[in-house]
């Protein structure tokens, strides 16, 4: 039986699930895409996206119209993305929300433009998403149904920035925890801060640091990649051992983590076990730091407080950092919760730009089935115009033929042209009615493909 290339996207994010059920559901999202294409013959590509707030997994399918596979295949990867987080697969099936078809245009392009994040606008996402598209092709999971998805919604991102007031408002999760920390901090250009992380937020972190006037800015990564980032963003690089982190810190106002390191590398947790018990931050290192602070003090006013912001997912700090004297830390859970609102008429034009660019993409999708239909019709005119043709010729070499003359070149390509104009002059109706009629069969073909997919990731089965 032959086959359609059919979209699912299965989606964990801070609007469907808590942040620590969403850390659990991510802890295994590097290797998820790279798994299910390998091992899931209808999944011909596979796109994951895993930030601070949501884990997303973009399959292109292609399966048998009776869609069993789509349904096996969307079970099957619940069970993958299980064994990689270490949850079971019940726990797994049932966080995510599963879209298909054309929902999952719309719903990726309304990731990318920032509006389904926490702070809605935020400009960070767009970058995350065409990281996610790179990542793929260096892991040879992506397909040209995925390339043209993500490449268009990177277009569409554009745009939301461009023609609504979102693309100027700076908003981010960034943003947002830096104007809580300015609340308590000394002021920003008297401010030393400490970058832990050097991945895409840490390099909005600099920006936002710079831009508010603080100077002094150092970064620290585990992984030993400080010194680049800090060479490519003008900034200084901190020691990787945990003796020139809890120096830094010493001296720090403010911490901005960000590297979501903890739980990466090594084997997946046994179920319901936390990913790893080591922090990139831990109460040790953060309470040696605020001694050293106080010790320098001495008999001046108590030290300034130490503000940490945590926007890893995967929290690159111990909770229980909170805990120290003189230390207030701010994690994903409290910037969501002063996240601010976004004017309605500013969502609402953003959502419209979405939507029309969703509509088109689908309309891009499943028009081959809509192109050979309207070749289809250009070949019947053809055929008519050729017929018509033919008997306008023989009506003039009849009329001709009593002169002893026969038709010339251009009375050929008169009767040609004229034939070709009536024939196409009422082709446009039909090819508009054609084109529509071919697309809402291909609609309906997918929808037949995919019906049951999200109710079958409800019910435990076996998988193969």
């Amino acid at each position: 039986m032959g086959g359609t290339v059919v979209l699912i996207s299965l989606t964990a994010s801070h609007r469907e699930l808590d942040l620590d059920a969403l850390e659990r559901l991510s802890t295994g999202s590097e290797s998820v895409g790279r798994t299910v294409v390998g091992s899931c013959r209808p999944v011909q590509g596979a796109v994951v996206i895993s930030t601070c707030n949501r884990f997303e997994l973009y399959l292109d399918v292609d399966a048998p119209l009776d869609g069993d596979v789509v349904r096996h295949a969307t079970r099957h990867v619940a069970a993958l993305v299980a064994e990689a987080s270490g949850v079971s697969t019940e726990t797994a099936a049932a966080s995510f929300a599963v879209r298909t078809g054309s929902d999952v245009a719309a719903h990726l392009f309304a990731v990318a433009s920032g509006l389904d994040s926490m702070v809605v606008g935020e400009r960070e996402i767009a970058g995350q998403v065409k990281r996610s598209l790179v990542v793929a092709r260096d892991q040879d999971t992506t397909s040209k149904t995925l390339e043209l998805l993500f490449q268009t919604a990177s277009r569409t991102s554009k745009q939301v920035g461009h023609h609504t007031a979102l693309g100027g408002t700076g908003r981010s999760l960034v943003a947002l925890g830096l104007d809580l920390a300015g609340a308590v901090l000394r002021p920003y250009p008297a401010a030393r801060a400490v970058i832990v992380g050097t991945g895409a937020y840490a390099g909005a972190s600099v920006a936002a640091l710079r831009a508010r006037g603080c100077a002094d800015v150092r970064v620290y990564s585990r992984s030993g990649r400080a010194a680049e980032f800090a060479a490519s963003h003008d900034v200084v690089a901190v020691g990787a051992d945990t003796e020139s982190l809890v120096s830094a810190l010493a001296e720090a106002d403010l911490v901005v983590s960000c590297s979501g390191a903890r739980g990466r590398g090594g084997a997946a947790p046994a179920p319901g076990a936390e990913a790893s018990l080591e922090y990139v931050l831990d109460v040790a290192a953060v309470a040696r730091a605020r001694e050293r602070a106080a010790d320098r003090a001495g008999d001046e006013p108590e030290s300034d407080a130490l503000v940490i912001l945590d926007l890893a997912l995967h929290r690159d700090v111990d909770p229980q950092v909170a805990d120290v004297e003189g230390v207030l830390l701010y994690d994903l859970s409290t910037l969501k919760a002063n996240a601010p609102a976004t004017e309605h008429a500013v969502v609402e034009h953003a959502r419209r730009i979405v939507a029309d660019a969703a509509t088109r993409f689908e309309e891009t999708r499943l028009g081959r089935a809509a192109d050979a239909a309207v070749v289809a019709l250009f070949d019947d005119a053809e055929r008519t115009v050729a017929a018509e043709a033919a008997d306008a010729t023989a009506r003039l070499a009849a009329e001709l033929a009593p002169l002893g003359a026969e038709p010339s070149e251009d009375d050929l390509e008169k009767i040609a042209r004229d034939a070709r104009r009536r024939a196409h002059s009422a082709l446009h109706h039909r090819i508009v009615e054609v084109r529509a009629a071919a697309l809402a069969e291909a609609r309906a073909a997918e929808a037949a493909v995919v019906a049951g997919a999200e109710r079958s990731l409800r019910v435990t089965e076996p998988v193969d």
